[in-house]
């Protein structure tokens, strides 16, 4: 059974700037922040119909910087949680924070409400990505709290931004190049969109401000995926929850219900471009686990279109249960 969280969101609050694409209400659907009694009644009633296993899931405060709201707010909800945790037998707790809201005080204290992971939003490793869209941190705040993280034994988990005002499909992959050599417990890949009322709204209107074309985006997160896997780093999140609320009101971005899937077909379409293919077949049949058929065919039967066209011949794919996730083999004739 899976990992899962039950979230509750902190919009805004212990936010000291304002990035360029924030808009948490659009993100979170939140209005404002929870009160104690209000999260209090959230967590018993996702806890009364949860179906996971306890012992993989963890009660996730998401949305702000947990670790800059005021501390006896903080205090306040992290000790709401404390029953359930004992009630329901739970993993822990999961925040999320911004890097330059880590101190050893602050671990300290997290450490005695059994908060188990924290989530840094890192968003880029390039300094002058982190300057133009107003993050208040360096990447050497990343690192820093990253270690005093692991050295205090949390789970750590990386958030990055694809896509960013400044930023380019090179500086996105040794961004993540970065992030990876910080041997992050989990990695989220968040491809960017433009929301009403931020400053890349502005930019994107005033023509300052080119949205990644979809095509390229798919082709970029592809290779984080892979560049992540390869180092054995799950990728818990590729691409913004799908949300009604989100796909209503965005102006423009890397945006699709289903984008992890696509990516992941990307990759699938790129290894086999790589696999050796007899020039005596006239038709190709390539075998996957059968748990990624759909993966492989593509949306729409995107890949088995492109890789026809590719090698000239007619493509399909069957499923084999002795291969693992992304290996394909040619099957004989």
């Amino acid at each position: 059974m899976k990992h899962s969280n039950i979230s509750v969101f902190i919009p805004h609050i212990g936010c000291k700037n304002r990035c360029s694409f924030c808009n948490q209400h659009v993100i979170s659907g939140a209005q404002h922040a929870p009160s104690p009694q209000e999260v209090d009644r959230l967590l018993r009633e996702a806890l009364a119909v949860h179906r996971g296993d306890p012992l993989k899931t963890e009660i996730a405060f998401f949305g702000g910087s947990f670790t800059a709201v005021p501390r006896a707010y903080r205090a306040a909800l992290l000790q709401t949680a404390q029953h359930y945790l004992e009630e329901f037998g739970l993993k822990g707790i999961r925040i999320s924070t911004r890097p330059d809201a880590i101190t050893p005080e602050i671990l300290s204290e997290l450490k005695g409400y059994r908060v188990t992971a924290i989530e840094l939003g890192a968003q880029s490793m390039d300094d002058s990505v982190l300057e133009m869209n107003h993050r208040g941190h360096t990447a050497r705040q990343v690192r820093a709290a990253a270690q005093m993280i692991r050295r205090e034994k949390f789970e750590l988990g990386l958030q990055m931004m694809v896509g960013l005002y400044g930023a380019t499909a090179a500086s996105d992959i040794a961004s993540a190049q970065e992030l990876a050599d910080l041997h992050p417990d989990t990695v989220r890949i968040y491809p960017t969109v433009i929301l009403p009322g931020t400053e890349l709204e502005k930019r994107y209107r005033a023509g300052e401000y080119p949205v990644m074309p979809m095509e390229e985006a798919v082709d970029l997160c592809a290779k984080l995926l892979r560049l992540f896997e390869d180092r054995s780093i799950p990728v818990i999140k590729l691409g913004l929850h799908a949300s009604e609320q989100v796909a209503r009101e965005m102006v423009a971005g890397i945006y699709h219900p289903a984008f992890r899937e696509l990516c992941e077909s990307r990759v699938y379409r790129e290894q086999a471009v790589s696999v050796r293919v007899p020039k005596m077949l006239s038709k190709i049949t390539l075998q996957v686990n059968p748990t990624e058929l759909s993966k492989m065919i593509g949306q729409k039967r995107g890949n088995i279109l492109w890789l026809e066209k590719h090698w000239g011949r007619s493509v399909r794919v069957t499923g084999n249960p002795a291969l693992k996730k992304y290996e394909i083999q040619v099957a004989e004739e």
